[in-house]
Parts: C-alpha cells; sequence; structure tokens
C-alpha cells in the first residue's frame, strides 16, 4: 500500500472517530478506503467524466423520479427510477449508492451523506486512480458540458473551468455546451486547454467555405473542424480515442454563436474512420468519446460496428453498469456517468492483439466527506470564485421545501423561475427550458445568487413578453414533446420537457407527434382555446436575441421581495399511458 493509500484508510478511520461518516453497516466498510479502492485489470485505464457543467465546488444534486423510457428505451437503462432502479442494478437499499444514483429519502439521504462533487475532492479520486494503476497506462476523458453552468463560467467566458481541467489532468474531451461561446471564444480556450479537443462529426459550413473560412478547417479531405481522434499507446496496445460532440448543437443552442460550423451525428463517417483504424493503423482498441446523450449512443452501437467502448453524455444519466451492444459478432459497450462532477467513471480494458478481451467497470460516486481536498485544486477555486463572491453569495431567501430541476417535467425550482417570470411580467403563462443542469437547495437552506446562477447561467439569458395563441402554445409543447418521446433515438434532442407556469395539461409519451398533449387549461381551470390570445413570459430564445432583463436577476428580484420559497403549486402535466414504465415514480 502506497503512503497516500495509508494516509487515506487513516483519514478514514479518524472521520468516523469524529463523526464525519454515518455509523451503519453500509457505511463501516468505508471506514478503511474500501470504497475507493478499485482493483487492477488489464492493460489501460480510461477514467470518465462529463457534463460538469462549471460546478468546481461540492453540490447537492436529486436524481429524477421520472425518466421515461420510449420505443426501444422502454423499461431499460438509463429510464429506470426510484426502487426499479435498485433492484435492476443491485444497489442496497438505504446505502450511499442509493442517495448518489437515485431520489429516494434524498432529504434525510443529503443530511446524512453530505454533498457531492467538487474539482479539489475529484482530483485527489482521480490522482489515486492514476497512481494505483500507472500513469502511462491511464487517460481522462472529459466528455463535455463543462465550461457551462455558473457564474463564474458566464463572466470568465468558461476559462476558468480550462484552469481546473489542466490542473485536473484531462487529456482529451469533447463538446456540446462549450460552442455557446462564440467560435472565437472556443477556439481561443481549446488552444489554452493542456489536452486535445476531439470531434469527428463537426464540418466547416458550404457557406463559410464559400466566404474563405480557411482557418476552420483541421482536415480538407473531410472538411472537419477539429482533430477526429488520437491515438494512446496504452499497456503496449494501440487505443483510439474519436470524439463525438453533440449532434444537435445548432438546433438546441443558438445557431448565431458558430456560424461556420455545421453538427450531426454523422455516423457514415464515424464507420469510415473506425474501419480506416482497424485496417490500416493498426489500433486494437477503438472508444468513442460522446456526448450524444444514452439512447443516441446505444443507437449508435446498433449501426457502427468496430467500436469497443462509447464513454458517453449529455443526458445526465449516473448508470452503475454499461449497456452491452452486439453488432456483427462485436460488443459495444456503452456507459454514461451522471453530472455536476458528481461520478467518476472507471473503464479498464483487457486488450490484446485488435480486440478488447475482457473489461471492468466502476462507476464511483464522488462523495465530498469521504475524499479529502486537493490543496492545490482547492486553492484554483477559491482564487477562480474570488472575484465574483460578493456578487454569488447574496443571499436571497429560504427554501420552504426541496428545490430541484432534474426530471421529464416541472422541477420545484424550475417553478420558482415560471413563477418569477409570471410576476416581473404580469403574465397569464410563462415557459422555462428543460434544462438538465442545474443543483438542488435542501428544505431550510437559504437559497444564494450563485445558486439562482446555476439554474439560469447561459450566454443568452434574456427574458421576453409575447402575445400567443393557445394553438402556438400547443405546438411548442408538442414541439419539445417529439423531442424528448419520439421513439427513433436519432430525432431526440436529450432535454426534458418545457416547464410551465399559470397552466397545466395532459401528456401521453406514446402517442403520436402532435397528438400527445391535450387538456390545457390555465390554473383557474379555464381550458385554453385555440384561437385565444395570452400573454405568454420565457427567456432563453434560440432564435434572435431578446431584449428583457436576464433571467437570473428576474429570479433574484422576485426571491428578494419573498424571503421564503413557498411554492403553491407545481405545474406538472397528468400523464396517461405510463402505468409500467420503470422510469415512472408510480
Amino acid at each position: 500500500m502506497s503512503t497516500s493509500r495509508r494516509d487515506f484508510a487513516r483519514m478514514m478511520g479518524l472521520a468516523a472517530v469524529a463523526g464525519v461518516l454515518p455509523q451503519q453497516g453500509f457505511a463501516a466498510k468505508k471506514q478503511t478506503g474500501d470504497f475507493y479502492e478499485v482493483p487492477n485489470y488489464g492493460n489501460a485505464r480510461l477514467l470518465h467524466m462529463t457534463d460538469c457543467h462549471g460546478q468546481l465546488s461540492p453540490v447537492y444534486f436529486r436524481e429524477p423520479s421520472i425518466n421515461l423510457g420510449v420505443g426501444p428505451a422502454f423499461g431499460k437503462a438509463p429510464h429506470i427510477v426510484g426502487h426499479k432502479f435498485l433492484q435492476h442494478f443491485g444497489v442496497e437499499p438505504g446505502s450511499m449508492e442509493e442517495y448518489a444514483f437515485t431520489y429516494l429519502n434524498f432529504e434525510d439521504a443529503a443530511q446524512q451523506y453530505g454533498k457531492v462533487g467538487g474539482f479539489a475532492h475529484l482530483k485527489t479520486l482521480v490522482d489515486r486512480l492514476r497512481e494505483s494503476y500507472g500513469a502511462n497506462n491511464t487517460v481522462l476523458l472529459d466528455g463535455g458540458d463543462t465550461w457551462q453552468g455558473s457564474g463564474i463560467n458566464y463572466k470568465t467566458r468558461g476559462m476558468d473551468m480550462v484552469r481546473a481541467c489542466n490542473l485536473l489532468g484531462v487529456d482529451y474531451m469533447t463538446g456540446h455546451w462549450e460552442f455557446t461561446y462564440h467560435q472565437e471564444e472556443v477556439l481561443s480556450n481549446i488552444a489554452a486547454f493542456k489536452g486535445e479537443f476531439l470531434a469527428q462529426n463537426i464540418l466547416v459550413t458550404e457557406d463559410a467555405l464559400f466566404d474563405g473560412a480557411d482557418e476552420y478547417i483541421y482536415d480538407e479531405d473531410s472538411m472537419r473542424v477539429f482533430k477526429p481522434y488520437v491515438i494512446r499507446e496504452m499497456g503496449g496496445a494501440r487505443v483510439a480515442i474519436i470524439g463525438q460532440a453533440f449532434p444537435r448543437t445548432k438546433i438546441a443552442n443558438p445557431a448565431r454563436f458558430i456560424p461556420d460550423w455545421s453538427f450531426d451525428i454523422n455516423d457514415d463517417l464515424l464507420q469510415e474512420l473506425v474501419d480506416d483504424l482497424r485496417a490500416n493503423q493498426g489500433v486494437d482498441a477503438v472508444v468513442v468519446l460522446s456526448h450524444n446523450g444514452m439512447d443516441v449512443d446505444i443507437a449508435m452501437a446498433n449501426r457502427v460496428s468496430g467500436v469497443d467502448a462509447i464513454l458517453g453524455g449529455h443526458t445526465h444519466d449516473g448508470v452503475p453498469a454499461p449497456t452491452r451492444v452486439k453488432k456483427n459478432g462485436h460488443t459495444t459497450l456503452v456507459c454514461n456517468v451522471g453530472s455536476n462532477g458528481k461520478f467518476l467513471g472507471v473503464l479498464d480494458l483487457d486488450i490484446g492483439k485488435g480486440k478488447v478481451n475482457g473489461f471492468q467497470y466502476r462507476l464511483l460516486p464522488v462523495f465530498s466527506d469521504l475524499l479529502p481536498a486537493d490543496k492545490q485544486m482547492a486553492d484554483l477555486v477559491a482564487a477562480e470564485r474570488a472575484p465574483y463572491a460578493a456578487w454569488m453569495d447574496e443571499e436571497l431567501a429560504v427554501a420552504d421545501e426541496v428545490l430541484y430541476r432534474r426530471g421529464n417535467f416541472n422541477g420545484t425550482f424550475d417553478q420558482v423561475i415560471c413563477d418569477a417570470l409570471r410576476d416581473h411580467y404580469d403574465a397569464q403563462i410563462s415557459l422555462s427550458p428543460g434544462f438538465r443542469w442545474g443543483t438542488s437547495v435542501m428544505k431550510g437552506q437559504t437559497v444564494t445568487m450563485e445558486r439562482v446562477l446555476d439554474q439560469t447561467c447561459t450566454t443568452y439569458p434574456e427574458t421576453y413578453i409575447r402575445e400567443m395563441t393557445g394553438a402556438n402554445i400547443k405546438l411548442i409543447l408538442e414541439d419539445v414533446a417529439d423531442n424528448i418521446f419520439n421513439p427513433e433515438p436519432y430525432l431526440q434532442s436529450g432535454g426534458d420537457m418545457v416547464r410551465l407556469g399559470g397552466m397545466d395539461y395532459r401528456c401521453d409519451p406514446l402517442a403520436a407527434m402532435g397528438s400527445r398533449i391535450d387538456e390545457m387549461r390555465l390554473d383557474n381551470g379555464e381550458l385554453i382555446e385555440a384561437s385565444k390570445i395570452y400573454k405568454v413570459a420565457g427567456w432563453a430564445t434560440v432564435g434572435s436575441r431578446s431584449e428583457g432583463p436576464d433571467i437570473w436577476d428576474v429570479t433574484a428580484d422576485y426571491l428578494r421581495q419573498a424571503q421564503e420559497v413557498r411554492i403553491n403549486k407545481l405545474n406538472t402535466p397528468k400523464l396517461i399511458n405510463v402505468a409500467g414504465n420503470d422510469g415512472y415514480k408510480a
């Protein structure tokens, strides 16, 4: 046992004596450090993180109680929640893993087990796993959505996360919300990143080529903007790592920020790349670092052969075991490691000549109370936060219940945002995007500006007030519902349903496009009519820029006046045809 391991084990014992760790049977084995002891296996170790959304410090994060699977995803990971999740993955009820992976007993478990994530704690874990396996045979992969999600990100244009990832030791990354900064900012951040940015599926647009945008071309034959892959020597094997950025970036986010680049799944180009790597470049294993979303990754594994593992992100699903997809006699492991710095995936591969012989996988929750903070990273986090601390630390109101976002339909923090919009604009209805990022606030805690920024900090935060017909409102809801519940994964965008204030509706996720939404009613019970005009407030327009105040200021003003966050009504739909769906809390 190395000195650092002995120190860690001793720290666990001291923490238990001091009462830091819960004194339960399940937690007792953690006192020796067993929880983070991963036996070495094979000859290549891939450490995987994704979707941290700028969360440099430990946070609370509630997992969803509704994560519906439709079509081929019905009843399959990641669309399993609550007790069904525990049964499916063999997670012990009442355990730390139950707290990490599910919403069950969230409030009590959060008090018992504390916060999760934090880059200083994550670095301690990453360094230990590198040391135990050998740095030359270990890589750290970042699946993207790293530079966005906090007030510091917004102020530094993502550079705080570049600096933190450099210190963390990220070797390779791909992206999604990284592209919500302007093209020049993206390229500047990538230039400062000490690892390599990979994306096989981002091409230069024809208009940009016509205008002579040659500076964006990495490879003239394919017209790719970024390096598509690297080959890394690990444990005597040649491992190819391919980047797959979010393919619907210019649909889900403003295309105006990145006008010269095109995004798509491009699985035909991926297949060509995999075939070339295996036939002509002598690689022994192929790994895709993806930001497709897990359903799309599984679908892609059924279409592209020759990939050994897809390490995915975007949908924020913490899945303890890989999904195995077999195609043409080849097995692809599809993994997803959650969000907010809450998990670190550890995939050990036994790689032989031209093939993977076996694997070992662990998805490790990052419990902040179990992992000592790395001092150098803690100092960096403090330095990044210091210039904006006064802004972010403002106390706005006290939470009367747990405030959270994650879930297919409205969350309590989303309701606060919707109520703030209605109050500010005196609107009948409010709309808020179904973003999956955003931390949780426990009952009785003070909601600070930092927690509001966790929910709202985009580069297009402007609010609006508009007149819409009932038909237009239904069209919006139907369009978003199709992005989530289309049975063809390649047509999904991976977010959650638009959040609403002031109205309810009925939703059938299994219905056809245009027929999922009905029974739309205002809070007073009045049926919404197709031809009638309604006053609707919202924010985060993907098209042209809105002119209203930033959403965090609207929300903060509302909370300052309220002093106490008390949600009178949660505008959630009545769901039909969800009985027996493992992604639904009955």
